[in-house]
């Protein structure tokens, strides 16, 4: 399993993450419909970092760089959107751990957020006014969803690490063994 992480190449990483990315959001969706769990605005926008490094890895399997820069950017783009995942369920379980009298009040609706305001205002509006996310709708293991998500997030970095290390390994030229082939 090592020696495989080692000499994956940037598809083997992103075909990983993918799949990843597609079993968080099976679970979303299967806690939503299955489940009866409606999503707050907070756990949409995570949802969203969730598809946004989906994409980035679907990408990045397709085009499969072979180059360092190409898995550089990859890896980059990834962990932005991998990173913004980690603050906003980061930001969810702050919002739970407040006492009920310094909840922030519950703004509109995100639906009718997103018809009436601007995006810019609309993410202002969720991350500073989300009372509705401070809500605990279920636990699992004792901890809250937004807790698994972040643990989700942190297990999932693990692959714009990796594809960040393999260009970093590459551009320095460090061998695992000397009989081993440089890219």
């Amino acid at each position: 399993m090592i020696d495989a992480m080692r000499e994956a190449r940037v598809r083997g990483w992103s075909l990983v993450g993918l799949a990843f990315c597609v079993m968080m959001m099976a679970v979303a969706l299967g806690l939503e419909h299955l489940g009866g769990l409606e999503p707050c605005p907070l756990c949409i926008f995570q949802r969203v970092a969730v598809i946004a490094a989906g994409v980035v890895f679907a990408v990045a399997a397709l085009h499969d760089p072979k180059g360092r820069l190409g898995g550089a950017l990859y890896g980059l783009l990834s962990l932005g959107a991998v990173g913004t995942g980690i603050g906003l369920a980061w930001r969810h379980l702050w919002l739970q751990s407040l006492p009920a009298d310094e909840v922030p009040s519950c703004g509109p609706g995100l639906d009718y957020m997103m018809e009436v305001l601007p995006l810019q205002q609309v993410v202002s509006m969720v991350l500073n006014a989300s009372g509705e996310c401070a809500e605990i709708s279920a636990r699992f293991l004792g901890l809250s969803l937004p807790g698994w998500t972040l643990i989700g997030f942190v297990m999932l970095a693990v692959v714009p690490l990796g594809l960040l290390w393999r260009a970093c390994r590459s551009r320095t030229g460090y061998r695992w063994s000397e009989d081993a082939p440089q890219d």
